[in-house]
């Protein structure tokens, strides 16, 4: 379609002020989840993410959190109209899923719940949330181990189906997925304030058909969708037509050994069109490293947003002038039942190549040095002690963000698909029978350059108890690292390592699963910096005075990856 195509918005004023009110709802729909939740993963890390859709399953608007949940979201919806015939959805039901196969879902912890808003009878749009839970069951505390050869091996699996009936809840279907958990209570409750959240957004919505009206409604949302496509396209326009290609690596496929995996990406530029082809890419995953169709387009969506125009909504318009192939039986479009636990990090190299392919397009000041382009997950469990069940303390980590033509990049942030917030340390231990030793940033893991790649995080934490259990998912710690662009540095790798600095200290393979602890061991984490922009000779003296001050880069690596003598740096 081109940009001179008819896409017509009635009232572009009206569209942009309809717009803001609808993203008032999703943000307080979001506040009232991540207020109102009680596991740390919800509360503290803001793991979740809330929309609204329409009655054709568009997506109209979304909360600001995790891109990687635009897939879920969209899928879960999906399933709800496809197994479920409008005329049998009634007031009073809310729908909950999460199964990859089933309902179009992301991994077994993201649990999607989906609520129909009517208005005079009419089903009309779709409230709908997901947040990931700490423990959906399965043979791992936290239901995710890289490991993992099947997705029975990984929790409960939920396909579209009611929880709530005519404003009753299913409390023999809540009671089945809860005991199927390790922390059934923490469960019950954070499920009843995703119910609770969707009913709250349900209503702001009804609240604005009452004071707009349903007609003048449904135009703006078409205006809505229509602006985002539109300008979606010409960003497009804008584009050298042709193809191109990139090429990443994950270090293994869950399981350790055998050879790193690819993830290929053909972009080709069409008029107002974008076409990305997964061909080349790995088989099917071993392990538990498979990125499941509705994950893959999330991540793909996410990356054209991001590059060609951040601040455009993320719609339904988004999509429309874009097209995706993943051969089917690849670690991007996997065949049931292959595990996808960990398809986070899967996820974080699709957006990853998906930057690179776009280097071939973009003048240097738009382009970006390669992120640390992984999601690394620690779990902590043991049992509660206080109470019965199990404790599940997840956690993700960023790590360093790559460098731009003007700017050094980022430390110790989430990027692409994931955007978390840390756990506070007061938290984790108030929570947990746990203890940071330290909490830093890593001297050095940053690539060199011109601009200097983000740092990466090293985060160490010890078992203040018998009995606790430990588990990772982690990549770029054998071949994937950060890749610098314009001759800058390459980002240094990550390390997963048990009592760091003892006589007992011990690295660990990614993907280790279930480890017992002894009481006062610890594990430390490091994770990958980002990449440099530009011949690292060519940095001021000034800004490597300053990371050297700073301890973002030791004297040492001033002098080699620099050219910077001792006396031409400020130590104190």
């Amino acid at each position: 379609m081109s940009k001179n195509t008819e896409l017509k918005i009635a009232d572009p004023i009206g569209m942009e002020v309809f717009c803001n009110r609808l993203l008032t709802i999703t943000e307080d729909m979001n506040n009232t989840l991540i207020r109102s939740s009680f596991s740390t993963n919800i509360k503290e890390r803001k793991d979740c993410s809330v929309a609204l859709f329409d009655v054709q399953g568009r997506l109209v608007a979304q909360g600001t959190q995790i891109p990687l949940h635009l897939g879920s979201l969209n899928g879960a919806v999906e399933s709800v109209l496809n197994d479920f015939p409008i005329v049998d959805i009634k007031e009073g039901d809310v729908f909950i899923c999460n199964d990859p196969y089933l309902s179009n879902g992301s991994h077994l912890p993201d649990i999607n719940i989906v609520t129909p808003v009517f208005w005079e009878g009419e089903l009309s749009f779709f409230t709908a949330n997901i947040a990931h839970h700490s423990d959906v069951g399965g043979t791992v505390p936290g239901s995710i181990a890289g490991g993992s050869k099947s997705i029975f091996e990984e929790g409960i699996r939920i396909p579209a189906c009611r929880i709530v009936s005519g404003h009753t809840l299913n409390e023999d279907l809540l009671r089945i997925i809860c005991n199927n958990t390790r922390d059934p209570e923490e469960r019950r409750l954070d499920l009843n304030v995703q119910i609770g959240t969707n009913a709250r957004g349900a209503q702001a919505l009804t609240s604005l058909i009452e004071q707009m009206g349903i007609q003048a409604v449904k135009q703006s949302i078409d205006d809505f969708i229509n602006y985002t496509q539109r300008r979606v396209m010409n960003r497009i326009e804008e584009l050298k037509p042709g193809t191109y290609n990139y090429k990443s690596y994950m270090d293994d496929d869950g399981l350790g050994g055998g050879d790193p995996v690819a993830i290929c990406v053909a972009l080709t530029v069409d008029g107002g069109s974008l076409h990305f082809d997964f061909t080349g890419s790995s088989g099917q995953a071993r392990g538990a490293m498979n990125l499941p169709l509705s994950a893959m387009k999330a991540s793909v969506y996410y990356a054209v947003k991001a590059i060609l125009d951040p601040d455009i909504a993320p719609n339904a318009g988004l999509f429309a002038p874009i097209s995706i192939y993943a051969p089917p039986g690849t670690i991007t479009n996997p065949r049931p039942p292959a595990a996808v636990g960990a398809r986070s990090i899967t996820a974080q190299k699709v957006a990853g190549a998906i930057f690179g392919a776009f280097q071939g397009l973009l003048p240097p000041e738009k382009i970006m040095a390669a992120s640390n382009d992984c999601c690394p997950a620690i779990v902590f469990s043991g049992n509660w002690g206080t109470r019965e069940g199990d404790f599940v303390y997840l956690e993700t980590l960023g790590g360093g963000s790559g460098a731009r033509f003007d700017k050094d990049g980022m430390d110790a942030v989430h990027v692409h698909m994931t955007n978390t917030s840390n756990l506070p340390i007061e938290a984790l231990e108030n929570e947990y029978p746990l203890l940071v030793d330290e909490y830093a940033l890593i001297p050095d893991s940053g690539g060199a350059g011109l601009r200097r790649g983000g740092l990466g995080i090293a985060k160490q934490i010890r078992a203040r108890a018998e009995g606790i259990t430990f588990s990772a998912r982690s990549d770029n710690h054998v071949v994937g690292r950060a890749l610098g662009v314009e001759s800058g540095g390459d980002g240094r790798q990550a390390k997963l390592i048990k009592n760091f600095g003892t006589p007992q200290e011990q690295e660990l393979f990614s993907k280790t699963a279930n480890m017992p602890l002894e009481q006062y061991a610890s594990v430390r984490i490091e994770t990958s910096g980002g990449g440099g922009f530009g011949v690292p000779g060519s940095r001021s003296r000034g800004l490597v005075e300053q990371d050297v001050r700073n301890g973002k880069v030791s004297l040492e690596r001033a002098q080699r990856d620099f050219g910077y003598t001792k006396d031409a740096v400020v130590t104190g």
